[in-house]
Parts: structure tokens; C-alpha cells; sequence
């Protein structure tokens, strides 16, 4: 009769008045495909991730600098502790791409048997 993927056959009349027909097949879940799109998602984001906290620890030190020259008699500042924050996460995110990254190496050299 039919098999499992073909679902529905749908007629149709397109501008030119021939008949077309349409089959719609159900989409199966793959979860290879699936883990693959979760790894590439998660190198992307952690990937920028890395980026603007970088750009963060720089305009820290920069303001760190500037509020150390304006006034000299401050030991510790917000400014260190707001670039210190913003290196700590640019260093978990940047050894998240490349967990990701090493996983998703380990993924494909498993599926193509080298």
C-alpha cells in the first residue's frame, strides 16, 4: 500500500492548469544530526562568548587606567574586579569552543572510520 514515509498525496493546480502532485513525506528525527547542530551551535556561541567578554576585559583595563591616573591614591578598584570577571569568562568560554570542538572532531572521525 504505502510505505511509512510517504504520508499524503496532494493534488494541486498550478497557474498553467496541469495537475501536480505532491508528496509529502513525514520527517524523521536523527539524532545524529541533531548532536551535530548542538555541538556547531554551542562552538558559535562560546565563540562569541569569547569575543565580547575580551572586548570587555580591555575596556576595563582601560578604564582601570584612567580611574588609577585621575586618582592614584586608589588601591583597588571596580574596574579590576569587572576585568578580572570578564577574563574568567572569556577563559570558561573559550575552553568550551574547544571542548566542543575536540567532541565534535571525535564525532566525525568515529562516523567516517579513519
Amino acid at each position: 500500500m504505502t510505505s511509512h514515509k510517504q504520508v499524503v498525496y496532494q493534488s494541486q493546480l498550478d497557474h498553467k492548469s496541469k495537475l501536480v502532485l505532491r508528496r509529502r513525506t513525514r520527517r524523521r528525527f536523527n539524532p545524529k544530526i541533531f548532536i551535530d547542530r548542538i555541538i556547531e551551535t554551542t562552538a558559535i556561541i562560546s565563540l562569541l562568548i569569547t569575543g565580547f567578554s575580551g572586548v570587555g576585559a580591555m575596556a576595563c583595563w582601560g578604564l582601570e587606567i584612567i580611574e588609577t591616573n585621575a586618582n592614584p591614591n586608589i588601591i583597588i578598584s571596580g574596574w579590576q574586579q569587572q576585568k578580572n570577571i570578564c577574563l574568567g569568562a572569556m577563559l570558561v568560554s573559550f575552553s568550551a569552543f574547544l571542548g566542543s570542538s575536540l567532541v565534535g572532531a571525535s564525532f566525525s572521525v568515529h562516523r567516517d572510520k579513519f
